[in-house]
């Protein structure tokens, strides 16, 4: 589609022209108030991050305009190297070497200016984010009044490539002239009603629907009707950068869908799914007294697609000994649900991988070079090979992801928990409530509720008037004031267990397999390790911080948490697993995604070193 599209644009048959300083479009008399530390690749890049904050926290939207505006900043770059291969438009444009610099930055800077500007004009918070994007035109001394896509001056050059770009971006398949929306999909499930307890399931392997009394998006926007919508359920039809097409070469680069109910012989890997969700759930306790090293001498170096990792004896960067860094375990698993949630004003999982790249290409003292060798490049190019590399990996995950969500169409966690909690206990076929739709009793985590067990006094005390049902121990729900409450772990009724949440959120409206955070993070692990030329993070150490007071859900941690990676496949292998403690994925999903954003980030790396080696097209 794209070679197609690009061959009816005229913007691509533009031969070869001459630009000169004397077409620039800048302001008569203006000084440059933009940080001269930023390339103008970063400041446009960190615009659309300030602009995904302010948006609905939709991970496929943002990861294709993320793309594109790579795609526009890398097309103006390469249309003045003789070398580099564009990816929409392909015109190379002969001028002074002397003059080169200047006109890079000023086509780049229309070209993101453009696309910025239609890809958020009617966005949540756009009465911000569109103000800025024009004061970062200006900061760069460049007039906005001028439009023309017409001739050899690097202003239209930039316009002449946003106008491609958004030509394209009608046509690739996201649906966004009907606000990225996808009428075919149906729902096999009527929605579970939160507040009741239970779940009622057509199919239990099938995704279900949330009813909830008030919607609020993840980052706090409130969103329209009380039943959720699967989002992105097209994604998988939309123009990637290096994926295969759609079939048999595509469904291969994602490792087979969890166990289902309907099997037989994968009841037993289901149920277990499910108790595994419960027991993430009841370690999110933050008064259980639990030590625990969080430390990459304890945890990450998970081999692929695996929870087998055991830390490192070592930091390859300094030759110590990773120093072991004790946390309470509630307050940590709290923290890291948090964090690598990109709740409010974040940058969901694309932008996120963003500012991890950001902050590594600022670390004083790093080398700017592709593949750690080389000569060391100045930033300009630096970034911008960095975002078409990373954006490009990110992009594909997202339609790798949603595409293997529409298809495999598999249970959340709260529907999966509730249906087999509240069909009963399935471990002991004499004993009452018996039900081979039910779910495992493991002593101390889920029991059947019983006349001596709910006793005055005893654990199931408070479940006194549902004795023959099931109680799970498990985090107890979103607190009535999450800034000065906290729910803690307890018994609650298994019919009512509930991922640790907004009570206005609860769990994303799509479905689990395979996990978006897990393909997102580890593709933008692989780019990265393969781009810096290490897996590990400068020093050998990444590390975050969660304030006192720093949770949202609830009030806590009542001491700074920290969060620590030794690199950017541990990172990443942290944001997968963090969907566990959330109560979003189980972990057929996780590692599903770990295993299928791998196979991404290496696929997308070798792609684009065709572009940077002017490879790319015959």
């Amino acid at each position: 589609m794209r070679r197609s599209l690009a061959a009816l644009l005229a913007v691509l048959l533009v031969l070869p022209t001459t630009a000169t300083a004397a077409g620039a479009a800048g302001l008569p008399g203006c000084t440059r108030t933009a940080d001269p530390a930023w390339s103008v690749a970063r400041l446009w890049d960190e615009i659309a991050l300030d602009g995904i904050r302010r948006a609905l926290p939709a991970p496929t939207i943002h990861a294709r305009n993320l793309f594109h505006l790579s795609v526009a900043l890398w097309d103006a770059w390469a249309a003045y190297d003789p070398v580099a291969d564009g990816w929409l438009v392909t015109e190379k444009v002969e001028t002074d070497p002397a003059d080169r610099a200047a006109a890079r930055e000023e086509a780049m800077s229309y070209a993101a200016y453009r696309l910025l500007r239609h890809r958020y004009a009617f966005a949540v918070g756009n009465e911000e984010t569109i103000p800025e994007i024009d004061a970062a035109l200006a900061s760069l001394c460049y007039d906005a009044a001028v439009e023309t896509t017409e001739g050899s001056t690097p202003a239209a050059l930039g316009n002449r490539i946003a106008a491609a770009l958004i030509a394209f971006g009608m046509t690739d398949g996201a649906n966004e002239e009907t606000g990225y929306t996808d009428p075919t999909y149906e729902p096999v499930n009527r929605p579970l009603i939160v507040k009741r307890p239970g779940a009622r399931l057509r199919d239990p392997d099938r995704w279900q629907p949330l009813a909830l009394d008030e919607q609020v998006s993840q980052n706090g926007i409130p969103i329209p009707g009380d039943v959720q919508v699967f989002i992105g359920s097209q994604w998988g039809a939309v123009t990637p950068f290096a994926l295969p097409p759609a079939g048999p070469e595509r469904d291969a680069l994602v490792p087979p869908p969890p166990a289902r109910f309907a099997r037989p012989a994968e009841r037993a890997a289901y149920r277990e799914a499910a108790v595994e969700m419960v027991r993430r759930s009841s370690l999110l306790d933050p008064a259980d007294g639990v030590m625990i090293d969080i430390s990459p001498a304890s945890v990450g170096n998970d081999p692929l697609g695996t929870y087998g990792g055991r830390g490192r004896a070592l930091n390859p960067e300094t030759g110590a000994p990773y120093a072991p860094v004790m946390e309470a375990q509630g307050d940590w698993t709290r923290a890291l649900a948090e964090y690598w949630a990109d709740g409010p004003r974040s940058e969901t999982p694309p932008g996120h991988w963003n500012t991890i790249a950001n902050a590594v290409a600022d670390t004083p003292g790093f080398r700017h070079r592709i593949g750690g060798r080389g000569p060391e490049l100045d930033r300009l190019e630096y970034d911008t090979k960095l975002y078409l590399a990373l954006n490009g990996a990110l992009h594909d995950a997202a339609i790798l992801a949603w595409g293997t969500k529409r298809t495999v169409d598999s249970v959340r966690p709260i529907s999966m928990v509730r249906w087999l909690a509240g069909n009963g206990q399935s471990t002991f076929p004499d004993l009452s409530g018996y039900s081979p739709k039910g779910i495992p009793l493991v002593p101390g985590l889920i029991e059947r509720i019983t006349r001596k067990s709910s006793a005055p006094g005893e654990r199931h005390a408070a479940l006194r008037r549902h004795v023959g049902k099931i109680a799970v121990r498990a985090w107890r729900g979103a607190p009535a004031d999450p800034e000065t409450e906290s729910s803690g772990v307890g018994w609650i009724l298994g019919s009512r267990w509930t991922p640790y949440a907004e009570a206005t959120f609860v769990t994303p409206s799509f479905a689990g397999f395979i996990s978006g955070h897990s393909t997102f993070s580890r593709a933008g692990a692989e780019v990265l390790s393969a781009l810096t030329g290490s897996p590990f993070f400068p020093g050998g150490l990444r590390a975050w911080t969660i304030p006192v007071d720093g949770l949202r859900i609830e009030a806590g941690p009542a001491a700074p948490v920290r969060i620590q990676a030794a690199t950017y496949y541990d990172a990443a292998d942290l944001a997968g697993i963090s969907r566990l403690y959330s109560g979003f994925h189980i972990p057929a999903d996780d590692q599903a995604g770990r295993v299928a954003g791998a196979r991404v980030g290496l696929g997308a790396w070798s792609h684009v070193r065709q572009y940077f080696d002017g490879s790319a097209r015959p």
